[in-house]
Order: structure tokens, then sequence, then C-alpha cells
């Protein structure tokens, strides 16, 4: 028979927590791609990791958040971890992969298409992966145009992220692009859901009373949601990149001098109390006939 699916057991709650959790993931994986591009040190590696296992993260999350409001209303759903946590895995790598390619290939058109291509591959990996280790009796059923149509997203959505990892700067411009990769990851997420369909087995009085699986996923998301908190941790005590270079660690501008011509005042005094004698300006003489001397 087919079963009744309801994708907002909780109402909007759902929905808004995991738009949230993606922008998180998102908003600290472009903070930490940015700050690997644009200060190559001996940490790059470890930025382009950290972000890349934030986006990851937090994609996963905002997955299985919406999941929690996820139900069918003849029976009971539960989830295989190994499987769960395999999706987990899928997310962080394929989005890694995508993120080393941009940091250390440059920001070209084609290892953008390139490391986006992965990357969207990944995400749309997970979420179908994490959708293969639900378990309920019956079987889930895809429209195929509209799974297409969700890794296209995904695709573009991947793309235009890295983009902006590479080409937004600033704290602002940076907060409003992890907005937009929130909508995109949360957009993918609701129309793959849109091409679900459950054919249960049995009964509804076999079946069973529906039930959502909050209790049973909740647990799990403990670990990535205090992954994301001590990675905004990190994030917040490094002022490069929640503030950019700060004016005194900017090196002197040189671009209006030419080698070997002087600067403009070269050798000049800074003011007028370091002018050595002789050099000065000459006071007029006082009344009473003295005579005039150097400052």
């Amino acid at each position: 028979m087919q079963g009744t699916v309801d994708g907002f057991s909780y109402g909007i709650v759902t929905p808004v927590a995991a738009f949230l959790m993606a922008c998180l993931g998102g908003a600290l994986g472009l903070r930490c791609t940015t700050r690997s591009l644009r200060h190559r040190d001996s940490f790059k590696a470890g930025w382009l990791a950290l972000g890349s296992t934030s986006i990851g993260t937090g994609i996963w999350t905002m997955h299985f958040i919406a999941m929690m409001g996820f139900s069918v209303q003849q029976a009971p759903i539960d989830y295989d971890r190994p499987i769960t946590f395999a999706s987990l895995a899928v997310a962080v790598v394929m989005v890694g992969i995508g993120i080393f390619i941009v940091g250390y290939r440059g920001a070209t058109a084609l290892t953008l298409v390139t490391g986006g291509t992965i990357t969207g591959l990944g995400v749309a990996t997970m979420h179908y992966l994490g959708m293969a280790g639900m378990r309920l009796p019956g079987r889930i059923e895809y429209d195929p145009l509209t799974v297409a149509f969700s890794v296209v997203i995904a695709v573009v959505a991947a793309t235009t992220a890295l983009w902006a990892a590479v080409s937004v700067h600033g704290f602002l411009a940076s907060l409003g692009a992890s907005l937009v990769m929130g909508v995109a990851v949360s957009g993918m997420h609701y129309t793959a859901m849109a091409a679900v369909s459950v054919h249960l087995h049995g009964t509804p009085a076999a079946a069973g009373t529906g039930a959502g699986a909050g209790s049973l996923l909740l647990p799990m998301l403990i670990g990535p949601a205090v992954f994301l908190i001590l990675a905004a941790v990190v994030v917040m005590f490094d002022p490069l990149l929640v503030m950019g270079d700060p004016d005194w660690q900017r090196a002197p501008a040189r671009s209006a001098y030419r080698p070997g011509v002087p600067a403009p005042g070269y050798g000049e005094p800074a003011n007028w109390t370091a002018r050595p004698a002789g050099r000065g300006l000459r006071r007029s003489a006082p009344r009473g006939g003295h005579r005039s001397q150097d400052w």
C-alpha cells in the first residue's frame, strides 16, 4: 500500500533549524577557505581541512535535522547507524576534494567547475546514502526527473560556494554568501525529498502507528553539532578570519616610488625640532638691538 509521507511533522521548526546549521557550516567553511587562500603559510592544509569538514558536517547535520521532521503515517522509521555515519564521511571527503582542488590549483574556471561538480555529487551522494540507511516496513521509490534536478541544484550550489570562498572578502559579504549557501542546500534537500514515495508491506494495522525519527537521530547529531561549535570558536579567535588584515600589519605602499628615486621628503627631518643648527629658521631681532640667532 502507499504510505502517507509527511516531511514537516514538527512544522517549521525542523526546516529553520536545518537551514541554520547549513548556514553555520557554510560560513565556517567559506571563512576557513578564504583564510587558506589569502595567507599562504604552513597551516594552509589545516585550514582547508577544517573548512571542508565544517561544510560537510554542516550539510550532513542539516539533512538529518530535516529528517527528524520526516514521518510515514502508517509506519515507524529507524536508521542504520553505520550507513548514516558513512554518509557523513562521504560528505566530508567529497567536499574536501573540491576545496583542496580550488585551494591548491587556484580559482580558474576549470578548477571551480571541477571542484564544484565533485563537491555537488558528494552532497547528493550523502543525501541518498543517508536515505538508504532508513529502515521501515516497505520500500522507498524516487521520481528520476526530480532526483536529477536535485543533483543539478547540488552541483550549482557547490560551485557557487567555491566561487564565493575565493571571491568574496569581508565578514558581511561572507555572511551573505553563507545564507545563500544555506538556501541552496536546503532547497536541494527538500527537492530531493519531493521525489520520495513510500510503498508499505502489509496492512496499516500490521504496519503499526507512524512515528518520526527525532528520538533516534538526535543522539547521532550531538557529535557533529559539537564539532561545528568548536570550529566556530576557532574561527572567532582568529582575527584574520573575522576582521581581515589589520592596518598595522600591512606593509607601506611602495607603488608610488621608483627604484633609485628617493621618496618625497627623503632625508628631511620629520619635524622642525629635528633640524640641525645653522639650517633652521631665523627669528627677527627682538627689541633692544640683540642679534638674531638660530632656533
